[in-house]
């Protein structure tokens, strides 16, 4: 085994090795050994990193990742143990580890649990590699992640775009961060009575709204400064998205001050009223007290991580099933389903405008929006489209990526997979509408798995001002000159290439998409998604 020496890991520009082990055995199988994989156990400043000595170099599919390779900021949990003294610890970042592993657990986010044993290994060797995944897989500070470095010094470029077209004439996602994004998605949705608002430029009205967004053209500037110190965190009312009819879809975040709430409210239902060719009502959905909170969904994606990967898997399928439903996951995709559609009967059959109230709007109003969205308008299911919509109404929006997916490890209790709850809704709704997608199942995978790699600004920052501030102060310290945009330029996900390779890409396109005309088809009988309250569940 001494040749496994030689192999060394495929590295990124300004990716360093931290630490590594030779003669490390990778467990493949729970019972047997027969299948495991002998090689170096490498900790660098972005992944863990095992090569095996017996499998002969490729080129990987994954353009970041290796077939062995885990992004640090997917692993959940550290686990090292010597089975010989009977001891276990799990590792934090600076803890000591007082005896020699035989063996290293990694609990991924992504569901997987990796073993590594160290029973030809040094044992001094060993420690410091497991001491390294636990310290690097524990950032103290979001500039400590793999995607400062990483765009600093390799990717300290500008995006060109003209009118949303790329200069290779090629599409683009818009990305929403500047105001001619939004006037093309009013004109689209013929929200003629609502407009750009760029009160918010510099970040000086709410910090976790972007600099541009829409609101009712019956609204002045003036009133929209004056009631934005009434709402939580200063959050103004957010338009969404307009249905053919001219009811309109409205995200808002509660009233702090009890004794402006009426006065408020009016004002601002009066505002989207006036937008309404009919003058319709508007309806307040509630969806604090209508839909699963944030520890909701939380403790359901745990129960279900126990039930799918801990638990044996011995049991009947009958018993594995009712424990499937016992997590509660799939009720609460049930339950976001089943609450978009009312939305969808409110906007389409009622023809009234809605409003989408929760405390904070920025965790549950991005799951309705969106699914609204892609029930009615077949603009939103085409892949570039759908990246957008994720764009405006998830990161431009504000939904906290950095604290969701508990990048830096501090508050367990501010961690919710609220996204990966959307993405199976949208699995849900694709399921029974696969011809309605431009996308495919694969493509939501790679989607939900780019979550953990820390190089995309997509998951990387709470809200755009985050994001700006951050960039600035890292560009500061690290003496780099950032031009005209005073930000360093972040990789969107949405540019596959940094991932995938053309070919690899052609996988996310789906062959029996029919357009964004097409209607659904089920049980012989035509319909789109809104078509019939009681016909729509999953």
């Amino acid at each position: 085994m001494a040749f496994c020496l030689l192999y060394k890991p495929v590295l990124q520009f300004c990716e360093i090795v931290v630490n590594e082990a030779n003669f490390v055995r990778k467990c493949i199988g729970a019972e047997s050994c027969q299948d495991d994989l002998w090689g170096k156990l490498v900790c660098t400043n972005f992944k863990v990193s095992f090569i095996a000595h017996n499998s002969l170099p490729r080129q990987c599919t994954h353009r970041l990742l290796g077939e062995h390779d885990i992004p640090l900021a997917c692993v959940e949990q550290v686990v090292t143990v010597n089975d010989v003294k009977g001891k276990q610890k799990i590792l934090g970042s600076n803890q000591k580890l007082k005896f020699n592993p035989t063996e290293l657990i990694l609990y991924c986010k992504d569901f997987r649990i990796i073993r590594f044993r160290f029973d030809e290994a040094g044992p001094e060797s060993a420690k410091k590699v497991c001491l390294a995944i636990a310290h690097y897989s524990h950032p103290a500070d979001p500039q400590l992640l793999f995607g400062f470095e990483y765009v600093g010094k390799a990717y300290n470029k500008i995006y060109m775009r003209v009118n949303g077209v790329d200069p290779g004439g090629g599409l683009q996602t818009p990305l929403f961060d500047c105001s001619s994004d939004w006037d093309r998605e009013i004109k689209r949705t013929g929200a003629s009575e609502w407009r750009v608002c760029t009160i918010n430029q510099g970040y000086f009205i709410s910090p976790s709204l972007p600099e541009f967004f829409v609101v009712p053209v019956s609204l002045a500037d003036q009133d929209l400064k004056q009631y934005a110190c009434c709402f939580y965190s200063q959050r103004i009312p957010l338009w969404c998205w307009n249905h053919s009819s001219g009811s309109a879809l409205v995200r808002m975040s509660n009233i702090s001050d009890p004794q402006q709430q009426r006065k408020v409210e009016q004002r601002i239902s009066s505002a989207i009223t006036k937008s309404h060719p009919l003058r319709s009502d508007v309806f307040k959905s509630d969806l604090d007290k209508n839909l699963p909170n944030i520890q909701d969904i939380q403790a359901a994606l745990l129960k279900l991580r126990q039930i799918c990967v801990i638990d044996s898997f011995e049991e009947s399928e009958e018993k594995w099933l009712s424990s499937l439903e016992s997590s509660r996951w799939m009720e609460y995709v049930r339950t976001f389903l089943r609450h978009a559609v009312e939305v969808v009967y409110m906007l389409e059959s009622r023809h009234v405008s809605v409003i989408l109230l929760e405390k904070e709007d920025r965790d549950l109003s991005c799951v309705i929006s969106c699914l609204v969205q892609l029930m009615c308008d077949p603009h939103c299911r085409s892949l570039h489209s759908f990246q957008g919509l994720i764009q405006k109404e998830w990161v431009m929006a504000g939904h906290r990526f950095l604290d969701r997916c508990n990048h830096l490890k501090r508050n367990d209790k501010e961690e919710s997979p609220v996204f990966l709850l959307f993405l199976d809704c949208v699995w849900q709704l694709w399921n029974q509408y696969p011809a309605a997608f431009e996308f495919t199942e694969v493509y939501l995978t790679v989607l939900g798995d780019s979550m953990w790699v820390p190089v995309f600004s997509t998951f990387l920052f709470n809200c755009p001002r985050q994001r700006a501030e951050h960039s600035r102060d890292f560009a500061s310290s690290k003496s780099i000159h950032l031009g005209q945009d005073q930000a360093l330029c972040f990789p969107p996900v949405w540019d596959w290439s940094q991932q995938f390779s053309l070919k690899d890409q052609t996988l996310f396109n789906n062959p029996l998409y029919v357009g964004k005309i097409a209607t659904c088809v089920q049980n012989g009988t035509v319909k789109t998604f809104t078509h019939r309250r009681s016909k729509v569940s999953c």
